[in-house]
C-alpha cells in the first residue's frame, strides 16, 4: 500500500465511527497525475445523491504531458460502492451531526488508486481541546521518563 494523500485536518476536526476503502472512477490524465503525487483532498467531502456517491472538491492537477482534452482539476468524482454498503451509509448520514470524509488515497496491493473514507462526526471546540491537552501530557510524560532513564544510566 502507498500513500498518495492524507486529509490531515480530518482527524483533528472529526471523531470517525466507521472507516471504508472505495475505489474511485478516474480518467487516464487524473491516473499519471496521482502517479506524480498530484491531489489534494484536504477541503473535499462525499456527499450521496441516490444511489451515486459522489467526491466534492478533490483537486488533481492537470497532467502536463496529456492533450489539449485534459480533464478538469475540480471535477465531481464518483465513487465504487455495493448497493448494500450505500444504503447501510446514506441511512446513517441522515441522521444528525454526521457525515463522510475522506481520509486517505492510496494505490492498493494492485495499483488501483482507493479512497479510505469514514463515517464522521465533529468534534466539539471542548473535544480539541482535550486532545491538545492529552497529547501535551503525554509529551511531557515521555520527556520526564527520558531524563529518569538517563540519570539512572550515569
Amino acid at each position: 500500500m502507498k500513500l498518495i494523500a492524507q486529509n490531515k485536518k480530518s482527524q483533528y476536526n472529526y471523531f470517525f465511527e466507521l472507516k471504508i476503502e472505495v475505489g474511485i472512477v478516474l480518467t487516464g490524465s487524473e491516473i499519471k497525475s496521482i502517479r506524480n503525487n498530484g491531489i489534494n483532498i484536504d477541503n473535499s467531502y462525499i456527499a450521496i445523491q441516490g444511489y451515486d456517491v459522489l467526491l466534492y472538491h478533490s483537486h488533481i492537477k492537470e497532467y502536463f504531458f496529456s492533450s489539449k482534452f485534459n480533464h478538469s482539476p475540480e471535477r465531481i468524482r464518483n465513487l465504487l460502492l455495493h448497493k448494500k454498503e450505500i444504503r447501510n451509509l446514506s441511512g446513517k448520514v441522515n441522521v444528525k451531526g454526521y457525515s463522510l470524509i475522506p481520509i486517505s488515497v492510496y494505490f492498493n496491493n494492485k495499483n488501483l488508486v482507493k479512497v479510505e473514507i469514514g463515517l464522521a462526526k465533529g468534534k466539539k471546540l471542548f473535544d480539541k481541546r482535550n486532545i491538545i491537552k492529552q497529547r501535551d501530557w503525554e509529551r511531557e510524560q515521555n520527556k520526564l521518563f527520558k531524563e529518569k532513564m538517563r540519570k539512572e544510566n550515569e
